[in-house]
């Protein structure tokens, strides 16, 4: 530039070769900052000495004049120099807090997000080491009057940190976005409500003024994502507890009810017979003792399904499918309950070249006997359930129906909870709750509808199968 101007530096005033000189100053500190603007302004102040400043092709300097030109030249070269550097400076703080604003922004959407709190952990220190560009990040909490390292990222806390941090040392921690010591250990506090969560450690030396502003914000909103995380779980703690609360209570109020009849029954009879079995009459004798067998046999069923459900909680059922007949699932179901079978009758009606059927025995013949049980205690004494099995295309349904008061349409799907406390004083049992679990097991499907000549029909498909 310097040899542009030379020809034409009789031409130009000496205010106006300086001018063109600030060219290279502004280059150079876009390029290299101040720094490298400061020895642009030194070689600047050369150039416009040797060949602007007369006599030409020297250093010297022939009149005050001229050193008042140089002088204000090189305060203005620096002033020009330092307002560009900062200008740079501003602008890659800012492009640098934008980013990281952005990032911000998509970690305050992960962090309210609903995720298990070991998964929160680990996303708290893994974004703040990637947001921040630390070394490490490592978060702690309290346990037991220690601090314990929950979750890290990067390079670990070493045994001297964590002896440094923990406040069973008895040595002062700053808590804040400053630097601890010379390895540029930093501790921040993540605090809800007025209460301390954990404690947010950083290994790498402190950067912007607004960049420790960002990771305050970024420790608040971990914070408040931890307290929400604690709270919810505590919520489902509480649902939980509340829910076996409430099975218990069912549960007690299903066994007591349904074991205080039949054993009622079994005792009284026994007594009788202990007591007065001498007198008694052969038929009235014969009466206690079928007594006897009924109960004892509704009792069994009742131990069955109870401990059918507890198989259900704790997750260990499976299906062993083998080809049988519908015939034989009732016929089986019908031997299990034929001492329940006083002046009732069951009548069954098939149709006819029915196809064989892939189920588990053992579970299906606790569907049948469960719904048989159940339309013998709610029909009348001297009712009549029938057993229907029909073939409909690919699917075989099987239907119970008694002759009893019938379920209202707004609780038939209602029968199949466990324990469900209806209007008229009733209570579900087990026994339709445990009916509909093994037949969805089979992936198929049982409901509740109105009989034909009024009660209850109860009603599932059975899966058929594959021809051989």
């Amino acid at each position: 530039m310097a040899a542009l101007l030379v020809p034409l530096r009789t031409d130009l005033a000496i205010s106006t070769d300086a001018l063109v000189l600030i060219v290279p100053v502004v280059l150079g500190v876009a390029i290299g900052g101040f720094v490298a603007g400061a020895l642009t302004v030194v070689a600047g102040f050369l150039v416009y000495d040797f060949f602007f400043i007369p006599p030409y092709g020297t250093l010297q300097v022939s009149s005050g004049q001229d050193w008042v030109a140089l002088a204000v030249y090189v305060v203005v070269m620096l002033l020009v120099a330092q307002i560009v550097a900062t200008l740079d400076v501003t602008r890659t703080e800012a492009r640098h807090g934008r980013e990281v604003v952005r990032q911000m922004a998509a970690v305050s959407e992960s962090l309210v997000a609903d995720e298990p709190v070991e998964s929160l952990l680990r996303s708290i220190v893994a974004t703040a080491r990637t947001v921040f560009g630390v070394a490490g990040a490592a978060l702690l909490q309290l346990r037991e009057g220690h601090l314990v390292v929950v979750a890290s990222s990067g390079e670990p806390l070493t045994a001297e940190d964590l002896a440094r941090l923990d406040p069973a040392s008895g040595r002062p921690v700053t808590v804040g976005p400053d630097v601890l010591n010379g390895d540029g250990l930093r501790a921040v506090a993540l605090s809800s409500s007025g209460r301390a969560v954990a404690m947010l450690a950083l290994r790498g030396q402190s950067q912007t003024s607004t960049e420790r502003e960002v990771l305050t914000a970024f420790a608040n909103d971990a914070a408040v994502a931890l307290e929400r995380a604690r709270l919810r779980d505590e919520a489902l703690r509480a649902q939980l507890l509340e829910e076996a609360d409430r099975f218990r209570h069912g549960l007690m109020g299903a066994v007591s009810h349904d074991l205080r009849t039949p054993l009622a029954t079994i005792k009284v009879a026994s007594s009788t017979l202990l007591e007065r079995g001498a007198t008694l009459s052969a038929p009235d004798a014969e009466e206690l003792y079928r007594l006897i067998d009924v109960e004892a046999d509704r009792l069994t069923r009742m131990v069955t399904n109870l401990l059918d459900l507890s198989r259900l909680e704790a997750g260990v059922l499976t299906l062993h499918r083998e080809a049988t007949t519908g015939r034989q699932l009732i016929d089986d179901a019908l031997a299990a309950v034929r001492t329940s079978l006083a002046r009732q009758r069951v009548t069954l009606e098939m149709d006819p070249d029915l196809p064989a059927l892939a189920v588990d025995p053992g579970l299906m013949h606790q569907v049948l006997v469960n719904l048989l049980d159940n339309a013998l205690r709610h029909g009348p004494p001297t009712g009549t359930v029938t057993v229907t099995v029909s073939h409909h295309g690919a699917t075989v349904v099987l239907s119970v129906d008694d002759e009893g008061p019938g379920v209202p349409e707004d609780q038939r799907e209602a029968v199949f909870n466990r324990f469900t406390q209806f209007d008229t004083g009733g209570r579900s049992g087990l026994g339709l709750t445990i009916a509909r679990t093994f037949v969805e097991a089979h992936g198929e499907r049982i409901w509740c509808e109105a009989a034909p000549g009024g009660g209850a029909r109860f009603s599932l498909t059975l899966p058929v199968a594959e021809a051989p």
